[in-house]
């Protein structure tokens, strides 16, 4: 387990390659399937240097040939080999589609358990530089759909590297997304090899008044959120789910039970989304819904634009999860400018330079 008291602080990207290496260093099963595994810039700084770790027995740069490079990765997979697959774009996963779905999540079922398929797909998310519509999609609920997937999302550094060890080691096939804003943030990580449980949605700022509930970049968001509603003497209960299937709801049913007000900020579209499954579990576990105010944001219901104009409408930011908290408890507001909150469009923070 982590070590408490932990000073060392690590960017997400960092928090990755952590765990990719430790997890090689300790099982010689572990191998990396990626289009540009050994590109100097290493994916985000998440795969840098790991081939002169580990030789291109174990780290390969594959052509531009997604099925066929996650077909491979499945066949090493029931050969008792723990593949890592990596798709710096998750729009490129989709070329693999029928592997994931109908190779990878079957398996083990229709080989009564036999045959097991311990495979990670990272699948990189989220909006920025201009990507438009074809590369910058938040496809979570396409694959938390299927049954014999896991789907995890962690938002930080520490839950990054914890979560990426026990993918690694889980013999289910795990989609492990991660939004591409989320690899220059810095927290707090143990030097040592240490595991988060798939499963589990965490607390990550307790209160009485709302519940937030959210994932991956939007969890960093809403967060954030929740110390500016202090000012407004709303004190946010803020629950990252982490992981998307299995999702835990306990945590949420008890979070609502007490604020009596739930707010869901989806990282994707809202429709036949993450927010539609939350707010499903909510309606068919508690009994009496008229004391409970409901309402979900998300990005808006359309492709998503190229040009900063038009993409600034699509989606969610501070501004717009304290604008719906403050609807909700019926609390008036005039100027929001005076926080000095940065809102992005298509860059995490000022100090953004780039991914390669």
């Amino acid at each position: 387990m982590p070590k408490k008291n932990i000073k060392r602080e690590i960017k997400y990207s960092e928090a990755i390659r952590e765990a990719l290496y430790f997890s090689m260093k300790k099982n010689k099963s572990v191998i990396l399937l990626a289009l540009g595994a050994d590109d100097p810039k290493g994916i985000f700084g998440t795969t840098k240097n790991l081939i002169n770790k580990f030789g291109n027995k174990r780290v390969f740069d594959m052509p531009t040939a997604e099925n066929s490079m996650t077909g491979i990765a499945i066949g090493c997979s029931l050969g008792d080999l723990r593949p890592v697959v990596t798709h710096q774009r998750v729009e490129f996963s989709l070329l693999s589609i029928d592997q994931i779905i109908n190779q990878a999540a079957k398996w083990s079922y229709m080989s009564a358990g036999k045959m097991k398929v311990p495979i990670v797909i990272r699948m990189i998310i989220g909006r920025g530089w201009g990507q438009g519509p074809q590369h910058s999609q938040s496809l979570e609920s396409l694959f938390s759909n299927i049954p014999g997937l896991k789907v995890v999302c962690p938002s930080t550094p520490f839950d990054a590297k914890g979560m990426l060890i026990s993918s690694i080691e889980d013999n289910n096939p795990v989609i492990f997304f991660e939004h591409r804003w989320l690899h220059g943030y810095f927290g707090k990580v143990p030097h040592n090899y240490y595991k988060v449980p798939i499963g589990k949605s965490k607390i990550i700022h307790r209160g009485n008044d709302i519940t937030i509930v959210s994932s991956s970049y939007m969890s960093i968001e809403s967060l954030k959120t929740a110390k500016i509603l202090k000012s407004f003497n709303v004190n946010a209960e803020v629950i990252d789910l982490r992981s998307l299937r299995p999702l835990d709801v306990n945590p949420i049913l008890s979070s609502v039970k007490k604020t009596k007000n739930l707010l869901v900020v989806d990282n994707g579209w809202m429709k036949y989304g993450i927010s539609s499954e939350i707010i499903a579990s909510i309606v068919d576990n508690i009994k009496n819904l008229s004391k409970i105010t409901i309402k979900r944001i998300g990005i808006s219901d359309n492709p998503i634009p190229s040009t900063r104009s038009l993409a600034k409408h699509c989606y969610q930011d501070i501004y717009s999860i304290l604008k719906a908290v403050l609807k909700m408890k019926n609390i008036k507001y005039s100027n929001l400018n005076a926080y000095k909150i940065y809102s992005a469009t298509d860059v995490p923070d000022k100090d953004f330079t780039g991914p390669f």
